[in-house]
Order: structure tokens, then sequence, then C-alpha cells
């Protein structure tokens, strides 16, 4: 349940006022931050791909729930480590590791890191603001030097595709229902879709899963009309010497798949590949 915060309600927490809005949040939020604070310590000296990891595997029976940033009225910095979908899971498990390895790992420095990552140049101002397509969420987040987007690199094979499915699906999404953000994502959509997409084909993955690293972000990218990937989850190596995707999975919870990457895919509708963005490390 998302809990609006008042500093008169014990069994709440006070936090910090980020970009002047609301922000929502629960003791237990904070109660696993600590918890994992305690686990990986207040910095990590490991290259940032296996502090992903470390993070990430933190998370592993988490139960996933969708949409649990929307809802709020007014555009709220959701704090929720209860509850995770694929992309929040991929988000929080990145500000935590960069705040890791800049050792400030704090619950002080969490809320303004974490809007940095969600929001469009680090921003929030509305629904609109907030990165709802996972490609633009990469670039975005590689434009303030958080990622490296590497699909092209190793050799991904170009796609331009309109992108326009929250446009399209305006009853889907109800603070779509406001013509301002509606028209704004719109915007969005329209600058998007000048921008192609670099994707390794499904067939290509096991040849060229060597190029990939653990903590690596993978999206799946899909053939769904208007739609960019349809999810998203973390590279592990596991003992086989194959990459594994760790996420967090409709089925129920974070988990990593019984199945390598490659194997996997093979079993997601509408799949056709996947981009790949690799975490830097903290300067």
């Amino acid at each position: 349940m998302k809990t609006r915060i008042y500093s008169t309600i014990a069994c709440l927490i006070t936090v910090f006022a980020v970009s002047g809005q609301d922000t929502l949040v629960t003791a237990q939020d904070r109660t696993i931050f600590e918890s994992l604070v305690t686990k990986v310590g207040l910095e990590s000296k490991a290259p940032i791909g296996k502090t992903m990891v470390e993070i990430g595997q933190s998370f592993l029976g988490t139960p996933y729930v969708a949409n649990t940033l929307d809802d709020t009225g007014k555009e709220a910095l959701v704090i929720n480590l209860r509850e995770l979908d694929c992309t929040t899971f991929v988000e929080n498990v990145l500000v935590l590791s960069q705040l890791a390895q800049a050792n400030k790992l704090t619950w002080g420095n969490y809320p303004g890191m974490l809007e940095h990552v969600r929001y469009r140049d680090g921003e929030r101002k509305g629904y609109p603001s907030r990165l709802h397509y996972l490609t633009e969420w990469m670039h975005n987040n590689s434009e303030k030097g958080l990622l490296k987007v590497l699909t092209r690199e190793v050799n991904g094979n170009e796609e331009l595709k309109a992108i326009d499915f929250m446009g399209t699906h305006r009853s889907s999404y109800p603070a779509l229902a406001d013509d301002a953000n509606w028209e704004a994502v719109r915007k969005v959509e329209s600058q998007l879709s000048e921008v192609p997409l670099w994707i390794i084909p499904q067939a290509d993955v096991a040849v060229r899963e060597q190029l990939l690293q653990d903590g690596d972000i993978i999206a799946l990218a899909t053939d769904i009309e208007g739609l960019d990937v349809t999810h998203t989850g973390l590279a592990i190596r596991l003992d086989d010497d194959r990459i594994h995707l760790l996420h967090a999975s409709t089925v129920g919870e974070v988990v990593i798949s019984e199945k390598p990457l490659a194997d996997y895919l093979k079993g997601v509708k509408r799949n056709i590949g996947i981009i790949v963005a690799r975490p830097v490390a903290a300067k």
C-alpha cells in the first residue's frame, strides 16, 4: 500500500523535500534499505557490475507488483522496496549500486539519486517527465554518465520504429486523461520515433553472450506496434558459464531465470532480441 508522508504519524518516516513535491514511503522501506546497507556496506570496492548483481540478488523473493508508481495523484516520488516491477527493480539496483560505489549509500542520499535516475534529466516535473519508455531511460541515464548503451557496439541491428504505444492507448494510462499530460507524452514519443533502436536479434544472443557482463541491463525488444521493449532485468553469469536474467518476473517475484538468457527469450511472446546498457562506475 502506498502511504502519504506526514511527520505527525509516528509509524511513517518524514523524508526529504525532493523537487518540492510529495515523496511516498513507508517505515518498511527504510528497514529494507538499512538491511541492504548492512549486507553490502556503505562502500563497494567491487566493479560496478558485480555490485549490481550483489544488490540485485538481495532482492530475490521480493514480490512483483505492477504500476507501483501510478495512482499517486500528482507525480510523487515513490520509494517502494517492498514491491517491484521489472523497471523499478533495475532502477533501484542502479541507484543503490551507484551510491555504494561513491561511498554515499545512506538514506539521506537515496531519494535524490532515485529521482535523478527515474526522471528526464533528473528533474521531476509531473507525469510526462518520468522516463516511461525504457530505451529513453537508458539513453537519458547514459547522458547523465550512469550507463553506456552497448547494443550498437556489439553489432546490433538498426531499426527505426514509431514509438507511440502510450499515446495510442490513452485509456490505459489514467494520467493521460489530462490533455496536457497526453500532449506532452505524444511530443516525447514523436522525438523517440526519430531515434534508431539497436537490437541484438534473438537468434544471435547465444553467440554474443560472451560479450555480456554481470550487471549489464538487458531490455527485451518487441515487435508490438508502438512499443520499444516489454521487460528488463540484469545479466548474471552462473556456474554453467552462461548468462541468465536476474529480474522481477511477472510470475510473481524477483528471480534468476532457470534457463540461460538465449533460451529464456524463446519463451517470451513477440520478443525480437535484446538491447544492452552497461552501468558506469561512479566517479
